[in-house]
């Protein structure tokens, strides 16, 4: 039985409710009416219910559809206006006792190089991606209790917190680990992590369980229920995502919506994010094993639609996307992009020797950094490595309430033209940096308060002069 403030997983993520409104969506996908009485709703940007998402998500009138698209672009911009934030993965340890069948950590991979940073290590490769510019990392690890402990994660965020390099320093650190205890998720939120991300895969019990037959991740209600321990760990700010190509899209489509949905219901505020990777090739995993891939122009749609339906979240896509296709996506809904990413253990220091293969998937943006940061700002786009509200306490709730009330924009947008340019005087390219100080000049005719605007500028001049870490 479907019940959204149900704690159990298997009755807020009902199977039977997914079904029906797949049906639903699926008698009405050419209903004119509705879909205007759907789309009227959306645009009071309130978001939409799972099973009025499913009805734009199959719509097939060309007409809506480009309503569908246009209205995405415009919540977009209204919530989190033209800046896209920039983070990038750091691979721990690749050490898992999970029997996944799409991860080439599966234990049963014999031929996979396994590592585990060391902490020595880890500020080497922390400090290179200091130096590329980077301030925000989402952590990432194989679950095994003997190689990757707990105890391992925390020690490696405190290093990291605590490596000064010239002008560079992680500001937040989010943290991809497997679903655990709620006195673990304690543990992270005094580590002072930012968001707690972790995937879903799919939604659908059966397939789930079958995707993973062997190891803690085949326990399927454990994992759909750690959002709700987070939280109760204290925890503000979690991180949804599924892996589109495993399973129906429209099925978890409706998943992880429903997901949104309980946690907004059940627990008061909503994912901070939600992230939509597509299954890649990696070593030992051909995505044409499995039958479930999803097209670019299903995938686009996709993310117009999450938008559409959960207004206020941010959207992530990765560099297991190619260039032309985030360059698809990133109007549509995505607030926040990695940049010059390693998906190897480490690889920041110095590329992995392809015999060492320990990476978890294949990257289509191979791109530097710095070609990601031109490559936005030439679109019109803000690189934001802004940390601001996560260290000013705007989480969970409160960071929601500002966004919803549109008033996070009058500080984000300040923070993202002062981070920007905290990167382009200490890292960025001749040509970048000329691409950005145009940027900013012409970003701050956005800042209507002449009191803000005269502050940013003021601002704006110290860290030219050397000064950093300005924050509304």
């Amino acid at each position: 039985m479907y019940n959204i403030m149900s704690p159990k997983a298997e009755e807020f993520i009902s199977h039977e409710e997914i079904l029906s409104s797949l049906a639903y969506a699926e008698a009405n996908k050419s209903n004119r009416p509705l879909i205007d009485e759907i789309l009227a709703k959306a645009r009071k940007r309130q978001g939409l219910s799972h099973r009025e998402a499913a009805v734009l998500l199959d719509c097939d009138l060309e007409d809506k559809n480009q309503e569908i698209y246009a209205l995405a672009e415009q919540i977009k911009k209204d919530f989190y206006g033209n800046r896209i934030v920039m983070f990038a993965p750091l691979y721990l340890s690749n050490y898992c006792i999970n029997g996944c069948e799409y991860c080439p950590y599966h234990a049963k991979n014999k031929h996979i190089a396994r590592k585990k940073l060391t902490q020595e290590e880890i500020v080497k490769e922390v400090t290179a991606l200091q130096d590329m510019g980077h301030k925000r990392l989402a952590l990432e690890a194989g679950e095994d209790p003997v190689h990757n402990p707990i105890e391992y994660i925390l020690e490696c965020i405190r290093t990291i917190y605590g490596i000064k390099h010239k002008n560079g320093a992680i500001r937040r650190v989010n943290v991809n680990i497997a679903a655990t205890t709620i006195e673990n998720y304690r543990k992270l939120k005094e580590a002072g992590i930012g968001t707690y991300i972790l995937f879903q895969e799919t939604y659908n019990k059966e397939s789930y369980e079958a995707l993973h037959p062997t190891g803690p991740k085949h326990d399927y209600a454990y994992h759909t229920e750690a959002m709700d321990r987070a939280m109760d760990g204290g925890i503000d700010d979690v991180g949804l995502g599924v892996l589109f190509g495993l399973n129906n899209y429209r099925y978890d489509f409706s998943g992880i919506l429903m997901h949104a949905e309980h946690l907004e219901a059940y627990k008061g505020v909503g994912p901070h994010t939600i992230s939509v990777p597509r299954l890649r090739r990696a070593d030992d995993i051909d995505p044409d094993v499995f039958d479930n891939g999803i097209s670019d122009e299903i995938f686009a749609k996709i993310v117009a639609c999450i938008r559409i339906a959960v207004p206020y979240t941010g959207m992530i896509v990765s560099t297991r996307e190619s260039q032309a296709c985030r360059e698809k996506v990133l109007h549509l809904g995505i607030s926040q992009i990695s940049g010059g990413s390693r998906t190897s253990v480490g690889g920041y220091v110095e590329p992995e020797p392809e015999e060492d293969n320990s990476a978890q998937f294949d990257v289509s943006d191979t791109r530097t950094l710095d070609e990601v940061v031109e490559w936005l700002m030439e679109m019109g786009y803000v690189p934001s490595f802004c940390t601001a509200c996560y260290r000013e306490g705007r989480t969970g709730d409160r960071f929601m309430s500002l966004l919803k009330s549109g008033q996070i924009v009058n500080c984000c947008h300040p923070n993202a033209l002062m981070t920007l340019k905290e990167y382009l005087e200490d890292y960025a390219s001749p040509q970048t940096k000329s691409v950005g100080d145009a940027l900013i000049e012409k970003e701050l005719d956005v800042i209507t308060n002449p009191k803000v605007r005269q502050k940013v500028e003021d601002y704006l001049q110290n860290i030219h002069q050397g000064q950093r870490d300005f924050r509304f």
